[in-house]
């Protein structure tokens, strides 16, 4: 039997994968993502280490293969992960300054550089990106400035995947969904924007070459093979962006297909044949990036979700911290439960779920939450469903500016992440939209697309639809009720009357 391996590159833990060829896990292990502070001066600065994130992966890897009978089987392996964080690399292959991580806020005077000199409007045009301090392009900004010597010596600035790819057959290139998390690549051409390069002033040279994901790059060398108990000459196989990744197993991956991951964020993704940059998708605050499907590229939007039913828990029930697993398992049965006691419309209370500002289809990072229409007989079962409800009204809010900006509908609704174990709040979100959300069994799904273009490259799969036909099962199916419907699409127009009520007074 084959195997395929994926490695997904997170910000909590570094994971490797082995599947079949069906898509079930055969092995696998983990190691945490350590975060470092390395300057006292600035304590908010964080970073990911080069050799933490290769030492990490490589021990995970070597304690899975350990687990397989015949690691001979394995046929490619594929990386996934997070999106912009990236390192200098010099001509030998030297790292030359960790990963500026996505959770350190130094490259906020860039960002400001960016907007001032070539705006926010231009970028979407070309690269289908809001601005976010985040970018890629403006860590290598802030490098130009203060780290000057360090990007003499660059040969190639790699992002995290690209630099895991490296170490593993010794090839500097990325995928198209990577690039275009770096504020310097053409959605059209699917290639790098010479004019984006021109009005930053970032040397074309730093980035490394694109090709499509599913792209054969090399072999595991010898001294990874060493490192991580993969068998020398095992293809690697380019992967691609973490929540596009999650797509394939699901069959998210094909126009008309709306995917709802659920977890501490939300993010919902459609694929669309072509890109479309038009101010109105730009103002909405979507992003438009390419696919790792062949020949398709995504919009997206995320949100904050869980986190708030998260602080209402710790808050406002008064969960002592450090409570084991357990007990914080009981304290959501009992707030699902006391919330299902509620009515639908949470008698008459309604949360704007702006806890960390608003991203989609408001775009207002100073916009805060709240409740509305408390009274003395309120319940806390009351403001748990509230909170549910209140997120969402903001996926619906969201569907809707998909479909307005993009000129498609939602014909399906596929639902992944921690969320889908919640009955309650996914039934729930069924009824709010009055659509069918199906939430398939899919075993750690980010890794498991990695995998998937890891057997499209060496010819396991013969594309997607194919992958998708072999690994994916059904799942759980929530349908609406409909005599839920009056009530929430009255709650909804009263949803979208809160930001415009509450910006005044908390913006």
């Amino acid at each position: 039997m084959d195997y395929l391996v994926g490695i997904d590159l997170g910000s909590t833990s570094l994971k490797a994968v082995v599947y079949d060829a069906r898509g079930r896990v055969v092995a696998s292990a983990a190691r945490p993502t350590e975060r470092f502070h390395p300057d006292p001066a600035h304590p908010e600065w964080t970073v990911w280490q080069p050799e933490q994130i290769w030492g990490g992966t490589a021990d995970a890897l070597r304690e899975a293969v350990a687990r397989l009978d015949d690691p001979g089987r394995i046929r490619a392996v594929a990386v996934t992960g997070m999106g912009m964080d990236g390192v200098p690399i010099d001509a030998q292959g030297h790292w030359l300054y960790p990963f500026i991580s996505w959770l350190d806020p130094r490259t906020a005077p860039q960002l400001e550089w960016w907007k001032a000199h070539i705006g926010a409007e231009k970028v979407f045009s070309v690269g289908g990106n809001p601005l976010w301090a985040i970018n890629s392009a403006l860590r290598i900004l802030w490098m130009k400035e203060h780290e000057p010597q360090v990007l003499a010596r660059t040969d190639k600035w790699l992002l995290i995947e690209d630099f895991l790819n490296f170490m593993l057959c010794g090839r500097r290139a990325t995928d198209y969904s990577m690039a275009s998390c770096t504020l310097l690549f053409d959605q059209r051409r699917l290639a790098w924007s010479e004019e984006m390069f021109s009005l930053s002033g970032i040397d074309r040279r730093l980035m490394p070459d694109v090709h499509p994901a599913g792209t054969v790059l090399g072999e595991v060398t010898s001294a990874a093979a060493q490192a991580t108990g993969l068998p020398a000459g095992t293809p690697v196989v380019l992967g691609g962006h973490d929540h596009l990744c999650g797509a394939l197993p699901v069959g998210a991956f094909r126009p008309g297909v709306v995917l709802d991951v659920t977890g501490t964020w939300e993010i919902v993704s459609a694929t669309i044949p072509k890109p479309v940059l038009t101010p109105q998708v730009q103002k909405a605050g979507l992003t438009i990036q390419a696919h790792v499907a062949r020949g398709m590229h995504a919009a997206w939007a995320s949100t904050p979700a869980g986190e708030a039913l998260e602080w209402f828990r710790k808050q406002l029930v008064c969960a002592p911290s450090g409570r084991g697993e357990a007990e914080s398992g009981a304290d959501w049965a009992a707030l699902m439960a006391a919330a299902a006691q509620s009515p639908p419309g949470a008698g008459g209370v309604l949360f704007l779920p702006h806890l960390s500002g608003a991203t989609c289809p408001v775009v207002d990072p100073h916009s805060r939450g709240g409740f509305a229409g408390l009274r003395s007989m309120t319940t806390m079962g009351d403001l748990v469903r509230a909170i549910v409800e209140g997120l969402d009204y903001q996926f619906l809010d969201m569907l809707n500016s998909f479909e307005a900006g993009l000129g498609m509908r939602a014909e399906r609704i596929v639902a992944v992440g921690g969320a889908v174990r919640n009955e309650f709040w996914m039934q729930n979100k069924a009824d709010v939209l009055g659509k069918t959300i199906e939430a398939p069994q899919a075993e750690e799904a980010t890794p498991l697309g990695a995998a998937i273009l890891a057997g499209i490259g060496v010819g396991i799969f013969k594309d997607e639809q194919d992958a998708c036909e072999r690994v994916c099962r059904p799942g759980r199916v929530y349908r609406p009720d409909a005599a839920m419907g009056r009530t929430y699409a009255e709650g909804f127009e009263a949803y979208r009357r809160l930001y415009p009520a509450l910006s005044g007074i908390c913006g």
